[in-house]
């Protein structure tokens, strides 16, 4: 999922194979490259460590077995397991506020995505008005994720769209031209972060073995440049009620087909 950018897929592909050596595991690191759909990633019963959207996670029956959740290290976050959802528009564009996009065209990933569509939605019910219905003359969709989003302000094919605060930081860090092609105008409350998950029938012990080399992996000086690469602050270790709230957001998102 955050796998933004080549110097982002060696540290994160660095940091987990860490990870599973010092677990004595015996997994193998799979590419999920993109356009396969991670939709389908999350469907499968045989993954060992992954990480999941918290909506999916949350939907999903029986849950995933929780194993830890990245702490990202910008002031934002405030030493949280949490996200939030960027909304942008061109860096030359001349809307300043989320208020001044409405009649534009936005645009969103995936609709079964927290970041780059739910989450958005959900903030644009605090301005439906009966002589407002419609915010959005237009919309465009599939964009997958949020370099799509940013490509898609930048061609000015959309006027607005969300991008996952945790991509947006990333991308600022590690490829900052093709950010600096956007700029936030609005930003959505935090929400837990994705985490990683086991669908594998993992032993007690092989689970706790796991999240203490997750513990570890933030101590380690070897992975300093790979924690670093990835705005990497610390791992958490949250309950699965923690991601009760995507329900509640899916629910209020879900309400009127017509906030577009």
């Amino acid at each position: 999922m955050y796998s933004v950018a080549p110097a982002a897929k060696v540290a994160w592909r660095k940091l987990l194979g860490w990870i599973l050596e010092h677990s004595a595991l015996r997994m193998e690191i799979v590419d999920h490259d993109p356009p396969a759909a991670l939709a389908e990633l999350w469907q499968r019963a045989d993954l060992g460590c992954a990480m999941m959207c918290g909506l999916p996670y949350s939907l999903r029956n029986p849950r995933p077995t929780l194993i830890a959740a990245p702490v990202p290290s910008p002031p934002r976050y405030a030493g949280r397991a949490v996200y939030f959802s960027d909304i942008a528009v061109r860096a030359d564009s001349r809307y300043q506020t989320l208020e001044d996009t409405f009649g534009a065209v936005c645009g969103y990933t995936l609709t079964d995505s927290m970041s780059g569509s739910v989450a958005f939605r959900r903030l644009l019910h605090g301005y439906r008005k009966a002589e407002l219905p419609q915010l959005y003359r237009a919309v465009v969709g599939n964009l997958v994720n949020a370099r799509g989003v940013i490509q898609a302000l930048a061609d000015r094919r959309i006027d607005v769209g969300p991008l996952d605060g945790y991509v947006h930081d990333l991308l600022k860090h590690l490829d900052p031209a093709f950010a600096a092609q956007v700029r936030i105008v609005a930003m959505t409350e935090a929400v837990p972060m994705p985490p990683f998950v086991a669908t594998a029938p993992l032993t007690e012990a092989e689970i706790a073995r796991l999240r203490g080399a997750f513990a570890a992996a933030i101590a380690a000086p070897e992975l300093r440049a790979a924690r670093t690469t990835l705005l990497l602050k610390d791992f958490a270790f949250p309950e699965p009620r923690d991601y009760e709230v995507f329900r509640g957001i899916l629910h209020t998102a879900e309400q009127y087909a017509e906030i577009w």
